[in-house]
């Protein structure tokens, strides 16, 4: 490889259960055509189908870790944020104006982004990226948030006693399951879809009256709630942390919906905060036997009063609860290709002639950097920093 170019290194995930990976092989030649070359950790791209010689076929080198890291820009799934524990191994690699592209948990587990930036590393977070045109093929969250929304009714379905279509066979009529969505972002619109082609009758909510019309040309009922919830997102799109008093109304509106349904699905989050919890253990209890809740916001406390990250609840009435916490790494191979378009695209953005060329003022640039020079300089995570009792770096 030619030590003028720029090195692209891709490590193998190291964070428990991920079997993601951030490059695939088909997005190489792309990279090398704009210049850059790639290394790639043995077996980085295995657990998702992508074999060592994939990758040299379509001009990889296949290195250690160490050679990864000693890369001018390291791609990963999870930077340190995003992987707190095993990812404190990297950190002794990682130099002075090196980039790091990935996920990053940066209002959840700021102290990532600190450890980033006391080593002087030009760090970008992939949840930061701005939701407009121009960054769409990088939107990393609702590429994920896809397979998210995939695999959640693949579960519901495998775990509910009855079939989601309607049928007519030689015994009658077998009617359709009732599948009710909660949170129409990425995820949710995509089970929405999913539980529709499967036969199922959805019904769909989300605090945002704006998504009423994008839940109806699914082919879903919109459920809309008897509140005003006010200002229910926020300028980039996202659902906004709202009152006690509207939860708590919202809470009552939604025992109502669920009692009637055969399958919950729920993916309301809000950004660095805690998940709100939409159906209470009450809510549950007035459930039909059999019934199947997915949680796919467990990871920041769930969405369902009884929701245990990673472990099935059986209710007394016979309700299963399920709260997975990294479902798009039980898809990995569509979940990377897809992961890894968005970091091409964003690489694309950053190299121009070969050169890495950061404009801190560029929209998208601006938006998703959160450590440089020694800095911390995204606000919202020095806010975060704060709230822990951390002083960050200048905004």
């Amino acid at each position: 490889m030619d030590p003028e170019r720029l090195l692209v290194g891709v490590p193998r995930e190291t964070f428990p259960g991920e079997t993601r990976v951030a490059l695939v092989p088909t997005v190489i030649p792309a990279l090398v055509r704009a210049g850059m070359d790639v290394v790639v950790e043995t077996d980085a791209g295995i657990r998702a189908g992508f074999p060592d010689e994939a990758y040299e076929q379509h001009g990889a080198r296949i290195g250690s870790r160490r050679d990864v890291f000693e890369a001018d820009i390291v791609a990963q799934v999870r930077t340190c944020g995003a992987n707190p524990d095993a990812g404190r191994d990297d950190l002794e690699h990682l130099r002075p104006e090196q980039v790091v592209i990935g996920f990053a948990d940066p209002l959840v587990c700021p102290m990532g982004v600190l450890q980033a930036a006391e080593r002087k590393v030009t760090a970008f977070a992939m949840e930061f990226m701005p939701r407009i045109s121009r960054a769409q093929s990088m939107d990393a969250l609702s590429s994920q948030a896809t397979v998210v929304g995939y695999k959640s009714v693949i579960m519901a379905a495998d775990r509910l006693t009855k079939m989601f279509p309607m049928m007519t066979t030689a015994a009658g009529t077998v009617p359709p399951a009732q599948v009710f969505v909660i949170g129409a972002g990425v995820a949710g619109l995509t089970a929405i879809a999913t539980a529709r082609r499967l036969g199922a009758v959805v019904q769909g909510y989300d605090v945002r009256p704006a998504a009423q019309e994008e839940i109806e040309s699914l082919g879903a009922r919109a459920v809309m709630l008897p509140l005003q919830p006010g200002d229910a997102q926020d300028q980039a799109g996202y659902a906004r942390e709202l009152g006690p008093e509207f939860y708590r109304g919202q809470q009552e509106f939604m025992a109502q919906i669920v009692a009637g349904v055969d399958v919950v699905i729920t993916t309301a989050l809000i950004p660095g905060k805690r998940a709100p919890v939409l159906v209470t253990a009450e809510a549950v209890a007035g459930m039909q036997p059999g019934s199947v809740i997915i949680d796919t916001a467990a990871e920041r406390g769930g969405n369902c009063e009884l929701t245990r990250p990673n472990r099935r609840v059986v209710t007394e009435n016979r309700v299963t609860i399920l709260g997975p916490t990294n479902l798009a790494a039980t898809v990995p191979h569509e979940a990377s290709l897809m992961y890894a378009k968005n970091v091409t695209a964003f690489l694309l953005h950053l190299v121009r002639d070969g050169k890495l060329e950061l404009d801190l003022e560029e929209e998208i640039i601006k938006g998703c950097l959160v450590a440089y020079a020694g800095e911390i300089v995204n606000k919202r995570v020095i806010e975060s920093l704060a709230e822990t009792g951390v002083a960050g770096g200048a905004a």
